[in-house]
């Protein structure tokens, strides 16, 4: 089991949908982030990508100079780059990086955002269109010499002079919920990801995509992006879950879920169908909480409980096939903390090379140091 965390490149709070104790996305709180999440033992960390969020390979790079192991999963948008200009973006990171890069592939799923990027492409065709940069970015970065002709995409020719330090190429990670999105995944990814859905319906599209990836001859592993509200006790941790939407009033919800109904994505459609844009319908699973999908769209579920709890739920996706956890929490330095030192005691972790391990402290303060830390005696 890998666990990976999130930076926030949209912005960051106490609440959601409202600005109060919202905080500002700067180069110094990123970075603050990163730094807990390479000190504290994560695998890597997720940055967004979107037109509301920073640009993912900027403020990667950014994040660099500031960490030693982490990992960066950073977005390759096939629709809107040539294949040959993300396979050199990538190979540079990767060398600069020292074989830190991991590659998200994103097709979109907001048809307006889209058109504002150029791509006039209905869903199916923009996963053909995927299909044929993947062919090509795999190709080169593998180190070939590359000449495709597709429906979409044309090169002739096309080679990488400095290929990526992890060989054949960095990891490639990819999401979607679609027939469309698991042939994707089963022709090229390396990780599919899903957003958390109930354990059910995870175990049906893992399935899926071993079924489709194995008539290909080839494996995939597995990953799952959720949201976590862990705290010492099971009851305090629904307090903070009520207390993350207690700003949203009706209106809001109605609001985006308009919003989020004009995507053409089944990732997004399945995260909507679990509440139905209502309060009282939140628990969809046992701890399995979808506030937050109310009034923000992709990962809208967020395990709820004490620590034994969700060590628990975690541990059955790991026994569907999950390997690898992207988790995130609001506000992110502080709950990177949190979820570290609560959670990561109760699970088997793969930890990145000299990774440190978490450390358990003898009781500290004025009166408990003096009283319960044995002092060495003087010679």
């Amino acid at each position: 089991m890998e666990v990976f965390w999130f930076l926030p490149t949209h912005g960051d709070s106490h609440f959601l949908g409202t600005a109060l104790g919202a905080r500002a996305v700067n180069l110094e709180y990123l970075q603050q982030i990163a730094r807990a999440s390479d000190s504290l033992g994560y695998g890597g960390v997720l940055l967004p990508t979107g037109r509301s969020c920073e640009d993912p390979w900027i403020v990667a790079a950014a994040m660099l100079p500031v960490t030693k192991r982490l990992r960066f999963l950073v977005a390759l948008r096939p629709g809107i780059i040539a294949p040959t200009a993300g396979a050199r973006m990538a190979a540079t990171f990767d060398r600069l990086s020292g074989g830190r890069l991991l590659i998200n592939v994103v097709t979109g799923g907001d048809p307006s955002e889209a058109e504002g990027d150029g791509v006039f492409l209905d869903h199916d065709a923009r996963y053909r269109k995927s299909d044929e940069f993947l062919s090509i970015w795999r190709r080169v970065s593998a180190g070939e010499t590359c000449s495709f002709e597709g429906e979409h995409l044309r090169v002739r020719g096309a080679k990488l002079m400095f290929p990526p330090l992890q060989r054949p190429y960095p990891p490639l990670y990819f999401g979607g919920s679609s027939a469309a999105g698991h042939e994707l995944a089963a022709q090229h990814a390396d990780v599919y990801l899903t957003w958390g859905e109930p354990p059910l319906a995870v175990a049906a599209k893992i399935a899926d995509v071993r079924r489709r990836a194995s008539e290909r001859g080839r494996t995939v592993r597995f990953g799952i992006r959720l949201h976590v509200i862990v705290r010492p006790t099971r009851t305090a941790a629904w307090a903070a879950a009520n207390e993350l939407i207690s700003h949203i009033d009706d209106s809001a919800i109605a609001a985006a879920q308009n919003s989020f109904a004009r995507f053409d994505s089944e990732g997004q459609r399945r995260m909507a169908a679990l509440h139905g844009g209502k309060r009282d319908q939140l628990e969809v699973s046992p701890d399995l909480w979808a506030g937050v999908g109310l009034v923000r769209g992709g990962a809208g579920t967020a395990l709820v409980g004490d620590a034994e709890t969700v060590a628990r739920r975690l541990h059955e996706y790991r026994e569907l096939g999950v390997e690898t956890f992207i988790l995130s929490g609001y506000p992110h330095l502080e709950e990177a903390y949190r979820t570290a030192e609560l959670l990561f005691p109760l699970l088997s972790l793969e930890r990145a090379p000299n990774a440190p391990e978490p450390s358990h402290v003898a009781p500290t303060g004025e009166i408990m140091g003096n009283d319960l830390v044995p002092r060495r005696s003087a010679s």
